[in-house]
């Protein structure tokens, strides 16, 4: 699967991406918000892609590596995910989310790709609602979650980190696209 906007590339995570995945696991400023456990080995990288490897196979879906067009760079990845495990009492859901190298923060790209791969839930998938979760700390994550048309739901603890749920319809999803 490869999906494209403006000045991003979004394409399956694969094994030569293992360098990069750990330069961007292995970054304390990137798991600020994720439970401050950067990744200590390049084997930690090579398990996580073969763990999106098989969403993509049993689900047909997994988070994409973002690649910036104009360099061929690595951005991070981004996209959706289902989650079979409970997250906020939520279980077999779609859940967008995105993790960016931090020299790519602020740029909008987290927002760029989230936006292509909510697209592709509604429009190619089908599917009738997209979740996601933030640290409630993270102001960043939660403008992008609102800039792509995710309603804030609830406060909810996942694993003693306090997050935000969000939420957005297909029904909201194409209002958004109405007025854009």
């Amino acid at each position: 699967m490869i999906l494209e906007t403006k000045r991003l590339i979004l394409r399956e995570l694969q094994a030569d991406d293992d360098m990069p995945m750990f330069e961007l696991d292995n970054d304390p400023e990137v798991h600020k918000y994720l439970g401050n456990n950067p990744y200590t080995t390049l084997e930690q990288s090579r398990e996580t892609i073969a763990s999106v490897q098989r969403q993509y196979a049993e689900h047909g879906i997994g988070r994409l590596a973002v690649i910036e067009k104009s360099t061929g760079s690595f951005v991070g990845w981004s996209g959706l995910k289902f989650l079979t495990e409970p997250v906020n009492n939520h279980c077999n859901i779609y859940d967008v989310g995105y993790r960016l190298l931090k020299k790519y923060w602020g740029k909008g790209y987290a927002t760029e790709s989230a936006l292509a791969a909510i697209d592709y839930g509604f429009e190619i998938l089908k599917l009738e609602e997209i979740f996601a979760a933030a640290n409630i700390e993270n102001t960043q994550s939660i403008n992008a979650l609102h800039k792509c048309g995710l309603t804030f739901m609830e406060h909810f603890d996942h694993n003693g980190i306090a997050c935000n749920w969000y939420k957005i319809t297909k029904d909201e999803w194409e209002n958004k696209k109405l007025i854009a």
